[in-house]
């Protein structure tokens, strides 16, 4: 093999054209263009995945008490602690723009806006990261949402639409178009001239409208042209083969799930998502387990309830166990996700972990009296974008006068925790500073991001 000569080179492209559908194929070595083997790791792909969990958890089984190293796992995250050397449990921050939108809290988990009548909200850190990856993948971003709405908005303050079937998720990530290129291609350019045409015509009425159907206009106006990127990206990556897929992967992946089996919906969802990180098709996703208003029951571990319901549990013991029980359910999905990431390889034989950055958490921590300061947050992987894990920050010890948490003999938390899910401790405790730092391990380059103050250190 000459190296020097570059006689070894393999185009991707042309190497999954010519593989057909008969294995799944990852960015190999063989694929870095000649000297590029001196800068791996910034040839490596850096990726980003954000799951939220609604209606925040039952907060005394949640909450760590001990900071740094040392650390050890509450009840409802005792599933992570295998990972405990690839994360970050994280207590203390806090949206100041959701602190009194209640249900709003989900809106700006990952934007950092405000969400008051008259506000519009601002783009989430995922689509800033596409911004940046997209011209590198067939899709710039991945948006999944068991229930509800998606998690992702675009700078016009547009909310990206979501799927939910993980057969939708897979034909559009990994089958080819009915019909053909060709037909496809057809239909694409039509819809484009559709978009056209409508456009003209409401530029038309636009001189006859008042100010306020002009900002409802103007917010249409961005959906439309959301739609006008996707379809010419669509178009321009026709040409483009999509990744062949081993029938395993195809089998484990390309099926429906029953709302009565949460957790094999949940490892099927986060098989996709690896797969879809694997074989370079897209690098950022979110997946939201639910609503505020309308998360759904896990019949398959006896809990018929939906999870608003357990969250607004009036200090029902029965509700609060079973709340307790929905929190470990999730965060053992989590976990799997994790491991996946870590079995699975990337470039050089490094597990896809490393280079990929998985924020788990919610938008409320005592959903109950809609407490959202002290957001329950894991932040895992991205050991190779610099990340270095291992330790519980916590932002509340960080606050002046604070006198640490009200416990029992036996340590475990009294109610008076509440109040510290309630209100925040550390007023300057943004979630949006971990958000920044996010997008600045994945390349982005900003000293701000919503109500960012300075980036989390982690």
């Amino acid at each position: 093999m000459n190296i020097q000569s570059q006689s070894w080179l393999i185009d991707r492209r042309k190497a999954l054209r010519a593989m057909g559908t008969f294995i799944s194929l990852p960015l190999l070595e063989c694929m870095v263009p000649l000297r590029a083997a001196e800068k791996t790791v910034a040839a490596t792909p850096k990726r980003s995945a954000f799951i939220y969990l609604a209606n925040g958890v039952h907060s005394l089984n949640y909450q760590i008490t001990q900071t740094g190293k040392d650390y050890q796992f509450s009840r409802s995250l005792k599933p992570l602690e295998k990972h405990r050397d690839v994360l970050t449990p994280i207590s203390g921050l806090h949206h100041p723009g959701a602190l009194s939108h209640h249900h709003g809290c989900i809106n700006v988990w990952l934007t950092g806006g405000k969400m008051g009548p008259s506000d519009r909200n601002t783009i989430s850190v995922d689509q800033k990261m596409a911004e940046l990856t997209a011209p590198h993948t067939r899709y710039p971003s991945m948006e999944i949402a068991l229930t509800g709405d998606s998690l992702a908005w675009t700078a016009d303050g547009v909310r990206l639409p979501s799927l939910r079937r993980c057969s939708e998720m897979f034909a559009a990530l990994f089958e080819e178009p009915k019909g053909g290129t060709v037909a496809q291609r057809k239909a694409l350019r039509r819809k484009a001239s559709v978009l056209d045409d409508n456009l003209a015509e409401v530029r038309r009425l636009e001189q006859k409208m008042g100010r306020e159907d002009k900002g409802r206009l103007d917010h249409y106006l961005s959906s439309v042209r959301e739609a006008e990127i996707r379809t010419r990206r669509a178009d321009a990556w026709l040409d483009t083969p999509l990744p062949a897929l081993s029938e395993a992967d195809r089998k484990r992946t390309n099926r429906d799930i029953p709302a009565t089996m949460a957790g094999d919906y949940f490892r099927t969802v986060y098989d996709l998502m690896v797969l879809a990180f694997q074989t370079d098709v897209t690098r950022v996703a979110t997946f939201s387990l639910g609503g505020e208003g309308d998360a759904f029951s896990i019949p398959e571990i006896g809990i018929t309830e939906s999870r608003h319901q357990l969250s607004h549990h009036g200090g029902d013991a029965g509700y609060m166990e079973k709340l307790t029980n929905y929190d470990t359910f999730a965060i053992e999905q989590f976990s799997y996700f994790l491991t996946r990431l870590s079995e699975t390889k990337d470039l050089g034989g490094k597990p896809l972990l490393g280079s990929t950055m998985a924020l788990f958490g919610s938008g409320m921590s005592y959903g109950h009296s809609h407490g959202n300061a002290n957001l329950p947050l894991v932040l895992a992987g991205g050991s190779d974008l610099g990340l270095k894990h291992g330790s519980h920050i916590d932002f509340n010890k960080e606050a002046a006068g604070f006198q640490g948490y009200s416990q029992n003999t036996d340590g475990s938390l009294t109610t008076a925790h509440y109040q510290v899910c309630s209100r925040p401790v550390n007023s300057d405790a943004h979630m949006s500073n971990l958000l920044l730092l996010m997008a600045q391990r994945m390349g982005v380059e900003t000293n701000k991001f919503g109500d960012s103050n300075k980036a989390v250190a982690i």
